[in-house]
C-alpha cells in the first residue's frame, strides 16, 4: 500500500510539473514574446529557456517570481496551485 501512494504523489507532481510548464510556455506567448526574448529578460540562453518550457530543467525560485512579476501574476498560478491568472490584490488582514 505504501508503495502505491508514493507512485500516486508522483503522477500528481507529473500531472502539476505539466500544468507549470504548459502555464510559462501560454504566458509568454500571450504576450507575443520568443523564448530569445524571453531568455534576455530573464538573463539566461534561450536554450535554458526551453528547457524550463519543456520541463527538462528545474524552474529556479529566482525565475518563478521574475517570470509571475514580469506576466503580472502570481507563482501559484504559474505552479498550478490557483486557476485565477490575475494576483490577488487585496488583503485580508
Amino acid at each position: 500500500m505504501r508503495y502505491l501512494s508514493i507512485q500516486q504523489n508522483a503522477v500528481t507532481y507529473n500531472i502539476i510539473g505539466d500544468i507549470m510548464y504548459q502555464r510559462i510556455r501560454d504566458l509568454r506567448e500571450d504576450a507575443d514574446l520568443t523564448q530569445k526574448q524571453m531568455a534576455k529578460i530573464l538573463n539566461c540562453s534561450q536554450q535554458v529557456y526551453s528547457n524550463y518550457e519543456l520541463g527538462q530543467r528545474d524552474i529556479p525560485t529566482s525565475i518563478l517570481i521574475a517570470l509571475a512579476k514580469f506576466h503580472n501574476t502570481s507563482t501559484d498560478y504559474i505552479l498550478g496551485l490557483t486557476d485565477n491568472p490575475n494576483k490577488n490584490k487585496s488583503c485580508s488582514h
